[in-house]
C-alpha cells in the first residue's frame, strides 16, 4: 500500500498526495499559497487506484505562485452518497445536496475543506482568535453551506531532509523510571530557560540534564499531536481552553504551539532537536497518544445531523467513526466519555494508527507510547457496542507489537507500549488483559496505597493486598504470561491531584476563579481517597516521601508525575485539563525551596537503579534459588517472624516488611529490607538476622524524625545498624541494605 499523505519526490520536482476515503465518490485536492484568507491556486481531482486509495501527483512547475522551497498548504473537498458531485457546485452552495447524513452514516459536504489526517504539519487550529466561531464547521440546515476554505486548517507539505534524533537508548523497560509531564508546563515558568524558549520543545531540551541527574530514564510527554489550543491565551474564553491536549486534530503533526519556531517545518525540526538532546542524556522519550477519539467531537443529540466537519467525518464518517448501530446512523458509540469512538475495527483506522506510530517511531525518534483509554483500540465491534479482543492479530494492539515492533524484554531496538487499560464509561476494565508486549497503568496499585495512606480505619486494607502490589501484581499480569515490569505503578498522574494535593485537601477545589479554575469534572473525593492530614504540614510532607518510597521500592515500573519531587501543587484542582496558566505550570521558583525533597527523590531513584532486585525479570516465587539461605522474597511481621496467611488476610494489621535477595540479581547489597508502617503509632520492628559476616545498614527513613539527616542517604553514606531493632514511625517507610 502506498504511503498516505503528501510527499515530495526525492529530487523535489513533484509532490504526490494519497488519501484513504473508501466511501467517497469524488475527492478534489485544493492547493493554497497561504493558510488563511487566500484563494486556491490549483484544484485537482484525485484518481481512484486499484487498491482503493485516491492519489494525485503535481509537478512543482504547476505551482508557480509558490516559490521554490516554500510550504505548500492544502486540503480536500469530498463528495459521496449523501452529497453527490454536481458540476454546478461552487463553494457556499448546495448543488448536489441530498442529506447531511444518510442511512449509511455518510456525512460528505464539499463546503467543508478537509484536513488530511496524514498531514505532517498543520497550519493552524480550526478555531483561532482571528476566526473564533466554531459553528462554521458544522453541518445541518443552518451551517451546511458555510464554506470553510478561507480559514480552515490546512496540511503543510515541505521538501525536508530526514531529521537527526540521535541514538536511541535501548535499555529494557524493566529499568525505567518514568517522568510524566506536560511539555509546555515543564518550562513555561522556568527562569533557568531563556524567556523566548519557555514552554517549547527547545526549552524542554534544556531540562534533559536535570531529569538525568534526578535519576529519570524516560520522559513521558502529555499529548503533543496537534490539538485545539489557540484560544488558551484568551482569559475571556476560559471555557474553551484545552491545556492537556487529549483531543487530537492530526496524528502526525507536532503541536505548533509548543515550538519557538512556528514557521512551516519549525515544529518538526525543533521536536527532533529536543529528542536528540534527551537521547544524548541517555533518556527515552515517550509520547502520550490519543487514538480513541478525535477533536471533531459529537453531534447534536436531537436529530444527530449537526456536527463539526473538518477532517475524518467529511472523508468517510462510517469508516473512521463507530456508528451507534445500523438503525441509528446519525449517532455514535462513545466509550471514551468525550465523543465518538474512532472505529478501531476498520482497516482505515487501524492503518491510520499504525502508520502514525510508525512515523513517530522511525521519523520522529519516539521510544515508546502511552495510549489514552487503550481498551478502545482493542474494540472488535465496527458498528455499535464494545467487545474487547486481546488476541485478534489484525487489531491495533497486536499489530503494534508485531510491526513497530515492541521492545524485547531484555532490551534492544523497538518501542515500549503502555496502555491505559480501560474505557471511560466503565464498559471495559481490561486491566491485565492486554497482549504480551504491552505494559499497563496499574490503578490497583494506586488505589491500595492511597487507601492505606489516607483511609485506614475507613477502608479495609489487608497486608496481602499491599503485598500483591509491592511484588509486581502477579494476579494481574501473570495469567497472560507477562512480567512484573509490565505493571506501570503510580500514586498520582496528570489526571487527578498532584502528590502534594492528595495529602493536602479533603475534596477537589475545582471551582476556583481563573487562573486556578474553574475546571469541570474530575474524580470525587471518595474516588480520590484524599486527606489533608489534619492540616499538619509536617505530616503532609512525610506522606509525600512515603508515597515516593512505596512507588520506587516496589516491583514494577514506577511513574512519577512532574513536580512530585519538589512538592508541586495545583491548589486542590484535580482536573486542571483547561488551565494553561501559571497555576498549572511547574513552579520552578517554588521548587528551589524544596531541595531536601528533591535530594530525597534523587537518592531514592539512584538506589532503585543501583539494585536490580528491585527490578525483577520474573515474579517472585518465595524460594531460595541459589542455596544461600535467602528466599528471593520473604515477608515479615514486626516481630521478625515470617508472615502467614492469617496475617496477610487481617485488615487490622498495618505493618508489612519484605526482604529481597540481592545476590540473585548481582547487587552490591546481599539483601534489601523494606518496612512499611501504615498506622499512626510507631512500631519497633525486629530486623531479620543478616547472613554470616554481613551487617544491616540504614539507607532511608521517610518519617519526619529522619529529616535531620535528609531521609535518604546516597550510596556509600549508609549508617550501620546497631542491634536488630528499628523504630518504624507511623505512616512511614524504612529502607535497609545488607552487605559486608
Amino acid at each position: 500500500m502506498p504511503i498516505l499523505g503528501s510527499r515530495f519526490s526525492p529530487d523535489g520536482t513533484s509532490v504526490t498526495f494519497t488519501l484513504a476515503s473508501p466511501k467517497s465518490t469524488r475527492v478534489e485536492l485544493w492547493i493554497y499559497a497561504a493558510p488563511v484568507e487566500a484563494a486556491p491556486i490549483l484544484k485537482r481531482p484525485l484518481a481512484r487506484q486499484p487498491d482503493g486509495t485516491l492519489t494525485a501527483t503535481l509537478t512543482v512547475s504547476e505551482l508557480p505562485a509558490i516559490p521554490p522551497g516554500a510550504a505548500i498548504f492544502y486540503g480536500y473537498r469530498a463528495w459521496g452518497p449523501n452529497w453527490p458531485f454536481d458540476a454546478a457546485w461552487t463553494p457556499g452552495t448546495a448543488h448536489g445536496f441530498v442529506a447531511d447524513v444518510d442511512s449509511e452514516g455518510n456525512r460528505f459536504n464539499p463546503n467543508k475543506l478537509l484536513l488530511d489526517p496524514y498531514a505532517l504539519e498543520v497550519s493552524h487550529n480550526p478555531v483561532t482568535p482571528q476566526h473564533p466561531d466554531p459553528t462554521a464547521y458544522l453541518s445541518g440546515p443552518s451551517f451546511r453551506n458555510t464554506d470553510t476554505g478561507p480559514f480552515a486548517p490546512k496540511g503543510i507539505v515541505l521538501h525536508m531532509p530526514a531529521g537527526d534524533f540521535g541514538v536511541k537508548p535501548t535499555h529494557p523497560f524493566r529499568d525505567e523510571i518514568i517522568y510524566e509531564v506536560h511539555l509546555r508546563g515543564l518550562t513555561k515558568n522556568d527562569p533557568a530557560v531563556p524567556a523566548h524558549l519557555r514552554g517549547t520543545y527547545a526549552g524542554s531540551a534544556l531540562r534533559a540534564g536535570y531529569l538525568k541527574d534526578l535519576g529519570i530514564t524516560a520522559v513521558e510527554f502529555l499529548p503533543i499531536h496537534d490539538t485545539q489550543n489557540a484560544l488558551n491565551d484568551a482569559p475571556h474564553m476560559a471555557s474553551l481552553h484545552n491545556y492537556w491536549g487529549y483531543d487530537s486534530i492530526g496524528y502526525f503533526a507536532p503541536d505548533r504551539r509548543y515550538a519557538a519556531d512556528q514557521s512551516p517545518g519549525g515544529p518538526t525540526r525543533e521536536w527532533l532537536a529536543m529528542v536528540k538532546a534527551f537521547h544524548t542524556a541517555g533518556l527515552k522519550v515517550y509520547v502520550d497518544v490519543v487514538y480513541n477519539h478525535h477533536d471533531e467531537d459529537d453531534v447534536d443529540q436531537g436529530s444527530g445531523t449537526t456536527g463539526k466537519v473538518f477532517t475524518l467525518r467529511g472523508l468517510d464518517n462510517p469508516n473512521y467513526y463507530e456508528l451507534r448501530s445500523p438503525s441509528q446512523p446519525n449517532f455514535y458509540e462513545d466509550d471514551n466519555g468525550v465523543g465518538p469512538n474512532l472505529n478501531c475495527a476498520t482497516t482505515p483506522v487501524r492503518n491510520l494508527v499504525i502508520d502514525s506510530l510508525r512515523y513517530w517511531t522511525h521519523a520522529m525518534g519516539a521510544d515508546g507510547f502511552r495510549f489514552d483509554l487503550a481498551a478502545v483500540l482493542g474494540n472488535a465491534n465496527a458498528k455499535g457496542g464494545y467487545s474487547f479482543s486481546a488476541d485478534d492479530p489484525h487489531n491495533i494492539l497486536n499489530r503494534a507489537v508485531a510491526e513497530l515492533p515492541a521492545r524485547p524484554a531484555a532490551g534492544g531496538p523497538g518501542v515500549d507500549l503502555i496502555a491505559e487499560p480501560y474505557t471511560a464509561n466503565g464498559n471495559g476494565q481490561e486491566q491485565g488483559k492486554f497482549p504480551v508486549g504491552w505494559s499497563e497503568w496499574n490503578d490497583r496499585f494506586r488505589d491500595v496505597f492511597r487507601a492505606s495512606q489516607n483511609k485506614l480505619g475507613f477502608k479495609p486494607v489487608t497486608p496481602g493486598a499491599m503485598a500483591l502490589r509491592f511484588a509486581g501484581s502477579d494476579d494481574l499480569f501473570g495469567p497472560r504470561g507477562r512480567k512484573p515490569w509490565n505493571s506501570v505503578n503510580y500514586i498520582v498522574s496528570h489526571d487527578g491531584f498532584t502528590l502534594r494535593d492528595l495529602y493536602s485537601f479533603n475534596q477537589p477545589m475545582n471551582n476556583q476563579p481563573f487562573p486556578f479554575g474553574p475546571s469541570d469534572g474530575g474524580r470525587s473525593a471518595a474516588d480520590e481517597m484524599c486527606w489533608d492530614h489534619s492540616g499538619d504540614p509536617v505530616q503532609r510532607l512525610q506522606a509525600v516521601r512515603t508515597a515516593l518510597a512505596i512507588l520506587l521500592l516496589s516491583a514494577g515500573t514506577p511513574m512519577l508525575t512532574g513536580g512530585s519531587e519538589f512538592f508541586r501543587t495545583q491548589f486542590g484542582n484535580n482536573n486542571a485539563f483547561n488551565l494553561d496558566t501559571s497555576a498549572n505550570w511547574l513552579d520552578w521558583p517554588a521548587a528551589a525551596k524544596q531541595t531536601a525533597l528533591t535530594n530525597f527523590t534523587r537518592n531514592l531513584c539512584m538506589f532503585r537503579r543501583a539494585h536490580a532486585c528491585l527490578r525483577p525479570n520474573n515474579f517472585f516465587t518465595g524460594t531460595d534459588h541459589n542455596g544461600n539461605g535467602l528466599k528471593d522474597l520473604t515477608w515479615y511481621t514486626d516481630s521478625g517472624a515470617e508472615v502467614d496467611q492469617a496475617y496477610f488476610a487481617n485488615p487490622n494489621n498495618h505493618f508489612l516488611a519484605f526482604r529481597l535477595d540481592g545476590t540473585e540479581a548481582g547487587d552490591t547489597a546481599v539483601s534489601v529490607y523494606v518496612a512499611y508502617n501504615g498506622w499512626v503509632d510507631p512500631i519497633t520492628t525486629t530486623i531479620p538476622a543478616p547472613l554470616a559476616g554481613n551487617s544491616w545498614f540504614v539507607v532511608g527513613d521517610t518519617s519526619s524524625a529522619a529529616e535531620t539527616w535528609g531521609n535518604m542517604r546516597a550510596a556509600g553514606q549508609e549508617v550501620k545498624l546497631t542491634g536488630n531493632r528499628y523504630v518504624v514511625n507511623g505512616r512511614s517507610v524504612v529502607l535497609l541494605i545488607e552487605r559486608v
